[in-house]
């Protein structure tokens, strides 16, 4: 054998073996599950893009699934399963679905995996490990609060649109509703529902599955049922974008009408700035997502689970009222301030 080919032989060898230790090392990083509600959501593009760096960070096998629609728990449940399969150690999931997807999430605990529930709550909650969320409600009665503040006297005589998310009334859409009626000084009657109010200033609700087609609709359908609608709340800021869009286009663009929303990406604080929203609550998902995947590792590490924010049953991410037009009373920060921690 010429000294060429046995140094080719060892040569390869050698590429076999490093590749067999490369394998066995990715085999051994812990399989973390990342389930968000769709693909094209902002909000949910910027939670996984912090669940990817926190698993780099961490050295885990982050495994990302997303649903085709913010309406389909099937896919969902089958993601699930198939960690269960893989030998997670944990999922961090934005159900869409809340109480439907209990049975598979009781499935995965039972196998030995934490699942923590990001930006809703389950139903029940503890049927999660742990729900690492914005303080949806807080959040709502922010922008309710700031919209009374801002029309002052008009308030009294309003003429609310509501453009809630699904007619299931999930939970995240149920406490921004109440939230904002809240704020507003609306009585929400049954605070855990929406649609009960007696308040005559409200117009109605219309479904817009938080997207921007969705929101246009929805104002399109309100407008023909109150033509003199002068506050609109939207459950986020792509509805918002579309809710100005079918106001634009009946020509009340003019600042007749106060829109606020919620979310707090870098497209809806950039219409703050433009004007196209009075004013939104900003939330965090980079770091409710990184922050979950840490309580899953140091799981894994130690048995220890994550622990809700005192006075709460959940472990609380934060809010933050996003507002070029500030008010008396109602702690905000500006547009300028909001783009340098934005997402999206």
């Amino acid at each position: 054998m010429t000294a060429i080919f046995k140094g080719a032989v060892c040569a390869a060898a050698m590429a076999a073996s490093l590749l067999s230790a490369g394998i066995a090392a990715a085999q051994d990083r812990p399989i973390v599950g990342f389930i968000t509600k769709t693909e094209g959501n902002p909000f949910f593009v910027a939670m996984r893009l912090g669940a990817e760096q926190m698993a780099e960070e961490l050295d885990l096998d982050l495994r990302s699934f997303a649903a085709r629609s913010s309406d389909d728990n099937e896919s969902q449940v089958q993601a699930i399963e198939n960690l269960i399969a893989a030998g997670a150690i944990g999922i961090a999931i934005v159900p869409n679905d809340e109480a439907a997807i209990v049975p598979a999430v009781e499935r995965a605990r039972e196998a030995g995996l934490l699942v923590i529930s990001l930006n809703t709550a389950l139903v029940p909650a503890e049927a999660a490990d742990a729900t690492f969320t914005t303080d949806n409600r807080a959040g709502g009665i922010l922008i309710g609060e700031w919209a009374r503040a801002h029309l002052g006297d008009a308030a009294d005589t309003a003429r609310i649109a509501m453009l809630d998310a699904a007619e299931n009334q999930g939970l995240v859409d149920v406490e921004r509703d109440q939230g904002f009626m809240e704020g507003f000084g609306i009585d929400v009657k049954d605070p855990n529902r929406w649609g009960d109010e007696e308040d005559e200033r409200i117009c109605g609700h219309a479904m817009t599955l938080g997207s921007e087609a969705g929101g246009r609709t929805a104002m399109e359908t309100l407008l023909q049922q109150c033509p003199d609608i002068t506050v609109v709340y939207t459950v986020n800021e792509p509805a918002a974008a579309g809710a100005y869009q079918a106001l634009r286009a009946v020509g009340k663009d003019d600042g007749s009408v106060t829109i606020v929303s919620f979310d707090g990406g870098c497209p809806g604080v950039a219409d703050v700035a433009d004007g196209v929203i009075g004013a939104t609550t900003q939330q965090y998902p980079l770091l409710m997502a990184s922050m979950a995947l840490e309580a899953i590792k140091e799981f894994a590490e130690t048995g220890e689970r994550p622990e809700p924010t005192p006075g709460l049953d959940f472990f609380n991410t934060g809010t933050t009222l996003v507002t070029d037009a500030p008010v008396d009373g109602v702690e905000s920060i500006d547009t300028t301030a909001a783009m340098e921690i934005c997402w999206g």
